[in-house]
């Protein structure tokens, strides 16, 4: 999850899908044990918001039931209005029945306040209230709710069905809203001997930025013997990957030693799609994002030849065998190239020609860079 960008507003992640399952879950449960054995409910969910999470509450209801659905509008932009209109009624003849209302969020009340109003005179058994969120702070009615899927602060949210202007129901997960963000983040990205070391160098310079090298990284926390960099060693020493826990914990700590950057260049990682993953967490969590990843693109042969002919004065011997420099883009396109289509997903992947002299990509580089 990462920040999103619905019109002029921006949101961050908040509850991801997995949590949002266990809540409607919980509820459907909550619900059917207060049910007398054998009793037909009629669920009616309030629309447009609902629609999603009542689709997943009748499929986790383990029972009988009908459903139905009003049609009510309590929203104007990211405020909830006092008057509350009607748009679309139920037709159901609700006599004798027992009618447990979907909500997707409760804030004020006022939406709960019409719909009691709605079903004052229906003759049901009884009228129950079940939403998935709901705002304590700012409820203002003497009104009972029966069920609670979560308590949430006062701040709007978008996703899972809930929208900004119309925008954002389809998301998954809920968003909350937050702050434009400051930083630039740049994933510089690319095949061994590509350059990405050289570039960076002079674009963090160019910009101002932080420049976290993976290598370096870990290099100092080994060197150091840091409580991570001794976890590290240890995987390293038995001949195992290090796991990516670790490596993003290295990460973390390299990013909060830097709290007033004006941005960061990731050198070397994220290296798999469960370390980009993390990584937008980790930055969303604090109003920021992944602004691009920019991709040096050089033909395989020619990054070969670039890496013997280092290897004649850079004293690695992995850059002396064409087999075991073979072996690194093997690994490369297998593993990590499948991060171009994470970030592509996202219209964030500019791939940028790589051969050149240094000058040149250099300023190919700063030519994406100006438009993130």
């Amino acid at each position: 999850m990462s920040i999103i960008k619905l019109q002029d507003l921006y949101f961050k992640p908040f509850i991801n899908k997995e949590e949002i399952a266990v809540i409607v879950k919980q509820l459907a449960i909550q619900v059917k044990a207060d049910l007398p054995k054998g009793e037909v409910p009629i669920f009616i969910g309030i629309l447009n918001g609902c629609f999603l999470f009542a689709a997943d509450f009748i499929r986790e209801f383990n029972g009988d039931c009908e459903i139905s659905f009003v049609k009510l509008a309590s929203y104007e932009g990211t405020s909830s209005t006092e008057n509350v209109k009607q748009l679309v009624g139920i037709n159901e003849d609700l006599s004798g029945r027992t009618v447990i209302i979907l909500e997707d969020i409760i804030d004020t009340g006022n939406t709960l306040q019409e719909i009691y109003n709605i079903f004052r005179d229906k003759n049901l058994k009884q009228l129950k209230i079940a939403t998935l969120f709901f705002k304590p702070d700012v409820f203002r009615k003497e009104l009972p709710i029966d069920y609670i899927g979560k308590n949430i602060e006062d701040k709007f949210i978008v996703g899972y069905g809930l929208d900004y202007n119309g925008l954002g129901r389809n998301y998954p997960a809920i968003y909350q809203l937050s702050t434009q963000p400051k930083m630039k983040n740049i994933v510089l990205f690319g095949p061994p001997g590509a350059g990405k070391g050289t570039q960076a160098d002079f674009l963090k310079d160019m910009y101002n930025l932080v420049h976290i090298s993976t290598g370096d990284v870990f290099r100092f926390n080994i060197k150091n013997k840091t409580e991570l960099g001794l976890l590290a060693k240890k995987y390293m020493d038995e001949g195992d990957l290090v796991p990516d826990e670790v490596t993003i914990n290295m990460l973390k700590a390299e990013v909060e030693k830097n709290t007033d950057a004006n941005g960061f260049i990731f050198d070397g990682f994220p290296r798999t799609e469960s370390q980009a993953e993390a990584l937008d967490i980790f930055l969303a969590e604090k109003g920021e994002q992944i602004n691009g990843m920019v991709a040096l693109e050089v033909p395989e042969d020619a990054l070969v030849t670039r890496l013997l002919e280092r290897g004649k004065t850079s004293g690695r011997t992995d850059d002396t065998d064409e087999s075991k420099i073979r072996n690194r883009f093997n690994e490369y396109n297998t593993k990590t190239a499948v991060l171009k289509d994470y970030f592509d997903a996202q219209n964030k992947y500019y791939g940028v020609n790589g051969l050149g002299s240094i000058e040149e990509i250099t300023q190919r580089i700063a030519k994406v860079f100006d438009t993130l």
